[in-house]
């Protein structure tokens, strides 16, 4: 989706605005609910996972957003001004296709559906850099051709073209992101955590001198929030600045963890060679997307939404991976524990990873 019109200027939450955050039990959608509370504003969670949080001016419905009548129930029963469209299923570990599929694109289409018939002005909608799974050369751009490699890239570009069919009908804004970090990031970082806490040998694959994007989970909250102050519909894509290389970033969180880790490389055409072979066997966390980007550049430009709405970036790479480390050290145990929370919220399953932490 290209922006079709409409001008943009920073703000913050409209006052005394009730708001729609699908996924707000969720590792990125608790931080983006916590902000709009903090702001002012009524907030309405809708999320399959339990909410651990609390607030009077915090709703939480334990409900499927595929579920076209328990969703339409829910527009009527309230006036929402705008809809954060922040749930979605990540391909994870054994994840059935036909699920994340239907999460992901069909209960795009209900929210958009209802946020329609309901009046709702705006829906906001959180994507991916994985509609891209190669190094393009340059800062990719919003008017980039995608080219998914997997399931979960191939089903949120879907979800952006069923959004277009909606672009004149409210405004729909669709934010890009690369890798969301914070305190509380979870998923496969945690197995890299694991690693620099024991003190184990962290691999690069080739170099490490490669450059990938992060985005600070604060910073995409801003995105979101500022993004209710454009008029029209539009695409935008957020990262970090002054991104250092991979290999800088793991040196970094080493340091800032006092661990004994040493970060070496991996040869690389091998290593891709058993990533794959790992990923057909399902023996292994990482998909597709990750051995063909593990040793890639790759970053968004962001120059639209800076001239759009004048958003920027506060956090780098390194600062949210070490923010990342220190709540997973404080909280390993309880960590360990989790069981009905989202995927970025609880450890990713090490699979044949664990055979390589045994010999590092």
């Amino acid at each position: 989706m290209e922006v079709v019109s409409g001008t943009g200027a920073c703000g913050s939450v409209w006052a005394m605005a009730k708001y729609l955050v699908t996924g707000g039990s969720g590792f990125f959608g608790g931080i983006l609910k916590q902000k709009l509370l903090n702001d002012g504003a009524e907030v309405v969670n809708v999320d399959l996972v339990p909410d651990t949080a609390r607030h009077e001016a915090l709703t939480t419905i334990q409900s499927d957003i595929r579920d076209v009548e328990a969703m339409r129930k829910l527009f009527a029963a309230h006036k929402f001004e705008a809809v954060f469209h922040i749930a979605a299923m990540l391909a994870h570990g054994k994840m059935d296709h036909k699920l994340l599929w239907t999460s992901n694109v069909d209960g795009t289409g209900v929210m958009a559906r209802c946020a329609q018939a309901a009046g709702v002005k705006k829906l906001v909608f959180t994507s991916t850099n994985c509609l891209w799974a190669s190094n393009l050369g340059h800062p990719v751009r919003e008017d980039d051709p995608p080219a998914p490699a997997e399931i979960y890239g191939e089903s949120k570009l879907a979800a952006e073209k069923l959004l277009e069919q909606f672009a004149d009908k409210l405004d729909v804004i669709v934010i890009r992101c690369p890798t969301i970090i914070d305190s509380g990031r979870l998923g496969l970082l945690a197995i890299l955590f694991e690693f620099i806490r024991d003190g184990k040998t962290v691999w690069v694959v080739g170099s490490g001198a490669n450059r990938y994007q992060f985005i600070y989970a604060g910073d995409l909250a801003d995105a979101c929030i500022q993004s209710l102050n454009f008029n029209g519909s539009a695409t935008f894509h957020v990262g970090s600045e002054d991104v250092p290389t991979l290999r800088e970033c793991y040196e970094a969180v080493i340091r800032e963890a006092g661990s004994k880790s040493k970060v070496r490389s991996l040869p690389k055409g091998l290593t891709l060679a058993a990533m794959r072979a790992a990923h057909v066997l399902r023996i292994s966390p990482l998909g597709p997307y990750h051995y063909r980007m593990i040793a890639e550049d790759f970053a968004f430009d962001t120059s639209r939404i800076k001239s759009a709405l004048g958003w920027r970036p506060t956090v780098t790479n390194s600062e949210m991976l070490a923010a990342a480390y220190r709540y997973y050290a404080e909280n390993r145990e309880e960590i360990n524990a989790r069981t009905n929370v989202s995927a970025h919220s609880k450890a990713a399953e090490m699979g044949v990873l664990r055979l390589l932490k045994w010999i590092s």
